[in-house]
């Protein structure tokens, strides 16, 4: 069964956050906000929690550093021991100091591209995927507030109305 969802156009960033404001003071659950640029403070308006990209960041940053230590260890100190410019190789710790940019440079390489990876897989966005834009508007010059209808329909439109919607639309999802 196919609900029902009410579209409501804004032609400024300010309008829509009053509005976001107002809906929520009304009750109302927000589905989604389509937003030609990112609005600040949209998040925290609509009642989204924080994300945690940055904990996996951190994460990421971590094995990073983990890969680049071992890997130095086994090629340096165990595998192909090398006496450079006269620094011993009989420890890692003896020869951290030179390491330093390389752990640095794979903890930054491990962070990036699992970020990237994981930003992907969580937002679903698939190679060759279509978009799920509701209505073109929104990348050009219009905000558009999706809100799914529950038998509240005429006082949930004048709200909208009340708000400084220029459009409402009602559709099927």
């Amino acid at each position: 069964m196919a609900s029902k969802v009410i579209h409501a156009f804004y032609t400024d960033d300010d309008v829509l956050m009053h509005a976001v404001k107002k809906v929520k003071e009304a009750k109302h659950h927000i589905e989604e906000v389509y937003c030609p640029f990112p609005v600040h403070g949209l998040d925290k308006a609509m009642g989204l929690s924080s994300t945690r990209l940055a904990i996996t960041a951190f994460i990421y940053g971590c094995i990073g550093l983990s890969v680049a230590i071992t890997m130095m260890n086994y090629m340096m100190i165990e595998d192909w021991p090398m006496d450079i410019g006269g620094k011993p190789s009989f420890s890692y710790i003896e020869n951290m100091p030179a390491f330093v940019p390389i752990m640095f440079e794979l903890t930054i390489f491990f962070a990036a591209h699992l970020m990237v990876i994981t930003f992907y897989m969580r937002s679903r966005l698939w190679p060759f995927k279509q978009a799920e834009n509701p209505d073109k508007r929104t990348t050009d010059d219009h905000f558009l507030m999706e809100i799914e209808v529950h038998d509240n329909e005429d006082a949930l439109m004048q709200l909208l109305a009340e708000t400084g919607a220029v459009e409402i639309n009602i559709s099927e999802k």
